[in-house]
């Protein structure tokens, strides 16, 4: 069934999202490691991810570890430095594809806020046909809601949606919608699958 639309997750697919990189870079992986072990840092960007305030919440969190104060409010003072590089192969295909009048959404796990600034960023943001941010939805991947939220929303069936993310979890979400798939390691791969598909050729895929 040739899709009517394709899909994509933003962190780790059009753009790399390390912290973890970052940590280690400041104070080293060790200390990184303990940081993290001590400090669901993750755990406070979903609540970020789901709707709550981007730089109001990393500070409620500093003040809770007064141990790594500092080193969690990096998380808003250089977010844009976990949230890159671009991944450049991944950006042609979004464009190869709106090139040749096939919708192209955004679906991504991405604070309000923080979204807004990485627009600033990066001008590839913007070009999405539809933009399922989950920070303005209220609910985060794999919730099968932010799924079906987007069926409601721009009306295709769900085996007309192909959808790539880096997370087997989220992918699984999305399959068992009837949603087809690709689970995300690299975008040589994702341009081969959007070739298969029927979308793209190897030339307007760059393979």
């Amino acid at each position: 069934m040739t899709p009517e639309a394709v899909v994509f997750d933003i962190g780790n697919v059009l753009i790399e999202w390390n912290p973890e990189r970052f940590y280690d870079s400041r104070i080293g992986p060790d200390r990184r490691k303990r940081m993290f072990a001590e400090v669901d840092l993750h755990g406070m960007n979903d609540l970020i991810d789901a709707g709550a305030l981007f730089k109001e919440t990393i500070d409620d969190w500093a003040l809770k570890y007064p141990d790594w104060t500092t080193e969690i409010r990096w998380w808003f003072d250089h977010w844009i430095d976990m949230a890159s590089p671009r991944i450049e192969g991944s950006i042609a295909l979004m464009r190869a594809l709106r090139a040749k009048g096939v919708p192209v959404f955004a679906l991504t796990n991405f604070g309000i806020h923080s979204f807004a600034y990485a627009q600033t960023q990066y001008d590839f943001l913007s070009e999405f046909d539809r933009a399922y941010v989950s920070g303005h939805m209220g609910v985060i991947k794999p919730d099968a809601a932010i799924y079906a939220g987007v069926e409601a929303d721009c009306g295709i069936a769900p085996g007309r949606l192909i959808f790539t993310d880096d997370r087997a979890d989220n992918i699984a979400a999305a399959a068992a919608r009837g949603w087809q798939t690709h689970l995300f390691t690299g975008w040589q791969g994702w341009a081969e699958r959007l070739v298969q598909a029927g979308l793209v050729t190897e030339r307007e895929a760059g393979i």
